[in-house]
């Protein structure tokens, strides 16, 4: 930095100077700064290399697999210590050799340099060497590579070609893979038909010690680090150490993998010299601790005892960091068309994943399956960011978030018709799903994540829970279908279902108690709009189901319907059905319908009616009431102008074919009501309540031209009936 003040300094001084100058020295100095500058421009272009194949024994036309593996990585490693910054590779196709199927050649495939552009012309094919082997990688980034870019042509596996008799799975093999690469860009490439993943980026196991039963003792260490006695506690017997350079990439390790020993530890750190350094108490497994500056080793202490079987490992888990994947397509490769396993600050964006597995696939068969396997081997995933791609044509999913944490999947087209289009498993944590369009495929979320303003078009859901929020979300022939695994483990509000003469459209609720906001039904399915056995205890606010198949009818699942709309399309008669036991309980409620505004069958059912408004359009009843453990209905209003018939009830107790059966209304209050007919029809009716019926209550109930019809022993007070 001095000296570049310095040189900049001096050129300011000889700026006075230049007014002294004759014309021709004042070209000639032009001359030679136009000079200067080409030539810097000569040394900009320096830093890029051509790829001229023959120097390098390298084949373009798919023949001789192994002199172009090795010239590739010749090439490579030439321009990177020679100062190039960008490598272009020329239209034709280059065959990467199949090498030894050892997992350890590093003749089989590109080895990708740090701080390097490699641009594929739109022409070139990288192609993986016909092979049969489990396992193979086409252009790898490895641990502690950085700051490459990998932009253009495609990347073609041997999936029709390759031998697959050996057995197994042959699920690995990559197009592109990174493990523990740092700032990496993929940009405008194709991936094909490869046997495994067409890209996967991946962490690395870069150290890793197993620690054993006679690597411990009893004991413990106390907060300066000194051995202590203590039963309680078992420690290691040596310090290991955590010198290893990759030690660098991460600053911090993972204890994991633990048998016989608790998930709970403390972890003591020392200096080179052994002396004490400090302590982290309280740590879990499976979690990065970070390392301290100038530590060198630890010892671990664990609550219990020596036992056969003890074990646990030390490792250094490095995770590929800071990687964008963009403006890229993967297709037709078995297994997945991006793997996202052990990295750190993702970001996938405006990608096509499309035509994975297939005949022959071989599961999960996603379109980008973020899976670490962190429950069994620490690769953990975070900070993932799956933004504006679309997915088709996908067997079994189009996005997997299956574990991890900090994942978002934004703008997202999902439409692998019949697939899975977002699936988050319960290893998963902390997820935002926003603005996305499943057209076709589902959606299967486990437990915490927030769903805002997302598009569902023919397809289904399943919501378990727990900690998930669901906000603005628009169905179209669709279920939304929760099965709550906790109480209050799901939240929905502001959604809009719309129906349209097609089969599994609507909505249905199993499992724990869930509370809806602003729900809104709307059209004729083939079935069911609503309905499902969802435990006691569910509250609706504003659910409001408009023109539902009254051939069908509904059956409403149990809970507090707060502010309710429920209104019959004019095909049949339709009815809102209480089928389930269980407590209903309708507050300021609308009920619409030519047939039965609501209807009671369960012997358990507990029903409570108030404040609510029936408008009934035929010869029906608002409510009727055929078995029930407890029915109170209060302060609602019943307007029936359509009636024809004078001997229909409004509400109704049972049948007429019920009068000498047992009694299955175990108790009814009923008042406050207000009853309005277009002619003297019947108002109130129990006279069917079976044989040995209680005293039901009917009270201060207000009837404008219906009449009342109640047994004799009824508690009837002050109701009143009246001409209108």
């Amino acid at each position: 930095m001095k000296k570049k003040y310095l040189t900049l300094f001096s050129v300011l001084l000889a700026i006075p100077f230049i007014l002294f100058f004759q014309k021709s020295d004042f070209q000639s100095t032009i001359k030679n700064m136009i000079q200067f500058n080409g030539a810097k421009a000569a040394a900009a272009a320096s830093s890029v290399y051509q790829l001229i194949p023959a120097d390098w024994g390298v084949h373009n036309d798919g023949t001789h697999p192994a002199e172009t593996t090795k010239g590739l990585n010749d090439a490579l490693k030439w321009a990177h210590d020679n100062g190039k910054t960008t490598f272009k590779v020329p239209a034709g196709t280059y065959m990467i050799s199949k090498g030894t199927g050892s997992g350890n050649d590093k003749n089989d495939r590109i080895h990708m340099v740090s701080d390097m552009t490699f641009i594929l012309d739109d022409k070139a094919i990288i192609q993986k060497e016909p092979n049969g082997y489990p396992y193979y990688v086409t252009l790898f980034v490895g641990v502690g590579v950085k700051n490459v870019m990998i932009k253009g042509g495609t990347y073609l596996g041997d999936r029709d070609t390759h031998d697959y008799s050996s057995g197994g799975t042959h699920e690995g093999g990559y197009g592109i893979l990174t493990a523990g690469a740092f700032n990496v860009t993929i940009d405008g490439i194709k991936t094909e038909k490869f046997t495994g993943d067409g890209i996967c980026i991946g962490g690395s196991g870069a150290y890793g010690q197993g620690i054993y039963k006679d690597n411990f003792e009893s004991g413990g260490i106390n907060e300066e680090g000194k051995l202590v006695s203590d039963s309680s506690k078992i420690r290691t017997k040596q310090s290991w150490k955590i010198s290893d350079p990759t030690f660098d990439f991460t600053g911090a390790l993972i204890i994991d993998n633990g048998q016989k020993l608790s998930n709970i530890f403390d972890i003591h750190f020392y200096k080179a010299d052994g002396k004490f350094l400090s302590s982290a108490k309280n740590q879990r497994q499976n979690v990065y601790i970070p390392i301290p500056t100038g530590a060198d080793s630890i010892r671990l202490v664990f609550v219990g005892t020596i036992q056969q079987g003890n074990y646990v490992e030390l490792w250094n888990r490095v995770q590929s960091k800071d990687i964008i994947i963009q403006n890229s397509e993967s297709s037709f490769n078995r297994r997945q068309g991006l793997t996202i396993g052990g990295a750190k600050n993702v970001v996938v964006q405006n990608n096509s994943f499309h035509d994975i597995g297939g005949i022959g696939g071989v599961a999960p068969m996603a379109g980008i399956d973020v899976e670490g396997g962190a429950g069994e081997n620490g690769y953990i995933n975070s900070e993932i960011v799956i933004r504006n791609n679309k997915f088709y044509n996908n067997s079994k999913y189009d996005l997997i978030f299956y574990d991890g944490h900090d994942g978002i999947a934004e703008g997202n087209h999902f439409a692998s018709k019949g697939a899975i289009g977002l699936a988050i498993s319960s290893p998963f944590t902390n997820s935002l799903i926003k603005d996305n369009h499943f057209d076709g495929s589902g959606i299967n979320a486990s437990h915490d994540a927030t769903f805002i303003n997302n598009r569902m078009d023919n397809s289904i859901t399943l919501f378990v829970g727990p900690n998930l929020k669901i906000d603005g979300m628009i169905f179209t022939d669709s279920m939304f279908r929760i099965s709550s695994n906790k109480a209050f483990g799901v939240e929905a509000s502001n959604i809009t279902i719309y129906n349209n003469n097609k089969s599994h459209s609507g909505m249905t609720l199993d499992g724990q108690p869930v509370h809806l906001k602003n729900i809104t039904i709307i059209g004729e399915p083939l079935l069911r709009a609503l309905g499902g056995s969802v435990a006691d205890g569910s509250i609706f606010d504003n659910l409001k189901v408009i023109g539902y198949n009254a051939k069908y009818n509904l059956s409403v699942p149990r809970g507090t319907y707060n502010n309710c709309v429920f209104e019959a399309s004019q095909s049949g008669v339709g009815e809102v059905a209480a089928i389930t036991s269980g407590k209903f309980e309708f507050n300021g409620c609308k009920f619409k319908t030519k047939g039965t505004g609501l209807a009671i069958t369960h012997a358990d059912a507990d029903v409570t009616v108030k404040n609510s408004n029936f408008e009934v359009l035929g010869n029906a009843s608002a409510i009727h009431i055929n078995a029930a453990k407890k029915i109170y209905i209060e302060n609602n209003t019943i307007t029936a102008n359509n009636i024809t018939n004078a001997s229909t009830e409004i509400i109704r107790f049972n049948n007429i074919l019920d009068k000498d059966k047992p009694f299955d209304i175990l108790s009814a209050i009923i008042r406050g009501n207000i009853i309005t007919t277009n002619i003297a029809a019947k108002g109130i009716s129990t006279l069917y309540g079976g044989k040995g019926a209680p005293k039901y209550e009917i009270k201060n109930n207000k009837l404008y031209n219906a009449k009342l019809q109640l047994k004799a022993d009824e508690i009837n007070i002050n109701n009143q009936e009246l001409t209108k």
